[in-house]
């Protein structure tokens, strides 16, 4: 059904000034006319389609300040137009900040100035119109992709169970297939990966999908504190035992007992803890600093450090025994360079947290920026592209997109026109198809091993095939 035209509205309580501006402005719009506030009103809830409204100010019953104030929250795209044949400055300011008032005339108006104003004024309203239709139209869009969305991490849970861990990549998949693995042994556990990779995250998935979830998930940063306190940290101490210690306290150790242990960067250990490490490993027990009695504890430890270890251990820097003893399993954590295809799940799910935290209301990321954003490298791994969710979630309008222009200087600058076009899924339909012909390469085009690889049936990678035009 085609919209009506839009409309004008006259409302002048003068006839001869009704009918002059009816004939005006007739012979090319359709034009309401009242002459009080009352019956304007009631033209205004008739006719939607009513897009302009010129309001006389003086008028018996109801000035045209009035009548703009209760037009204000109903219509709020109304473009309003103030005629007035009077020289009164105070009146004409407060009809200015009743709200929303697009110009005003003087009586005795020039057609030309008023038929100016009104077409623009039309056109002011058919933007707007057009902009609520697309806002309407994306939001419809992204509901859409948001309940696809859903349904992909729902199925993704099902299959790894970790909820904290978002993406569907080949590289993401195989470090989550190790996962799997572990978490059905109590094996210590080596994870590697860049800073920022989320290897703690890795680490609280091992922990809370295994046999100790019950237990206590404990974590230190290796290379956050003093040796000397880290080793206080981590095996507890006597009263007295030195400066500072005013009474006796468990360690990490202890307070992780029946749980884990989580020790980020493990290589940044000097090597009087390395041994102390070792001990704890080999013999299952702790001793406080200042006893001699040693502690039994029960505990996993899962390491993580962005080192090279092997290289450390060659070099002399790390003790190769206890290298020996973190690794019984060794799981590699993927940089975010290496799994783009799940920077768009990321983004939303970065987004979401941080626009609840700060208690804002983002729409989203327009194509562009997510372009942006994918095109980069990310040297800080997840962590730099969550600092960066949290800066677009500052800067944003309440209910508005994420633009380029939002983002740091070292995305780089999206001119005019070079927006990618497409929706928020077509981005990620994009990204879906490269990943699939990149793995049917890795395959030599073996269908099967394909399907496999990507966590697919036969018909659902078939199906991805005809999607994407993909032979």
């Amino acid at each position: 059904m085609t919209a009506p035209e839009p409309a004008i509205l006259v409302v002048d309580d003068e006839l001869a000034s009704v009918d002059l501006l009816r004939i005006t402005l007739g012979m090319h719009h359709p034009v309401l006319t009242a002459t009080d506030g009352t019956a304007a009103l009631a033209l205004l809830e008739a006719h939607p389609e009513i897009a302009v409204a010129i309001i006389d100010q003086r008028m018996p019953d109801m000035t045209g300040t009035e009548l703009i104030q209760r037009t204000v929250e109903p219509y709020p795209d109304l473009v309003r137009i103030i005629l007035t044949g009077y020289t009164d400055v105070e009146s004409l300011i407060a009809a200015i900040n009743a709200g929303r008032v697009y110009r005003y005339l003087t009586k005795p108006w020039h057609m030309d100035e008023l038929t100016a104003t009104v077409r623009q004024g039309l056109e002011v309203a058919r933007l707007a119109r057009e902009n609520q239709r697309l806002q309407a139209d994306l939001h419809a869009a992204n509901e859409r992709l948001r309940v696809e969305n859903v349904q992909l991490r729902r199925e993704a849970r099902g299959r790894h169970r970790l909820d904290e861990i978002v993406g569907t990549s080949a590289a993401l998949r195989r470090t989550l297939d190790m996962v799997e693995r572990v978490v059905r042994s109590g094996s210590n556990v080596l994870i590697l990966g860049e800073t920022g990779t989320g290897k703690e995250l890795v680490a609280r998935a091992i922990h809370y999908n295994g046999a100790r979830a019950e237990r206590a998930f404990v974590s230190e940063n290796c290379g956050a504190i003093a040796p000397e306190i880290l080793t206080s940290e981590l095996f507890g101490h006597r009263r007295g035992a030195f400066t500072g210690a005013v009474d006796d306290r468990k360690g990490l150790f202890e307070a992780a007992d029946g749980g884990t242990l989580f020790l980020d960067e493990i290589g940044d250990c000097p090597p009087d803890l390395q041994t102390r490490l070792l001990r704890v490993l080999d013999q299952g027990e702790v001793r406080r600093i200042g006893e001699n009695k040693p502690v039994k504890v029960d505990v996993r430890v899962i390491a993580a450090t962005h080192h090279d270890l092997e290289a450390d251990v060659a070099a002399g820097i790390f003790r190769q025994d206890l290298f020996y003893r973190l690794s019984v399993v060794t799981i590699a954590v993927p940089p975010l360079r290496e799994r783009r295809e799940d920077i768009p799940f990321l983004v939303e799910a970065l987004l979401a947290r941080h626009a609840a935290r700060r208690g804002r209301r983002i729409a989203g990321f327009t194509p562009a920026a997510l372009a942006a954003l994918t095109a980069y490298d990310f040297p800080g791994n997840v962590r730099e592209l969550e600092n960066e969710i949290e800066r677009a979630v500052t800067l944003a309008d309440d209910d508005g997109y994420v633009t380029p222009d939002l983002l740091s200087p070292k995305f780089g600058a999206v001119a005019p026109g070079e927006e990618p076009p497409g929706s928020l899924r077509e981005v990620v339909e994009r990204y879906e198809a490269q990943l699939v012909r990149e793995a049917l390469a890795r395959n030599d085009g073996n269908q099967t091993r394909t399907a496999i690889e990507l966590g697919l049936s036969r018909r659902a990678f078939i199906d991805k095939l005809t999607k994407y035009g993909v032979r």
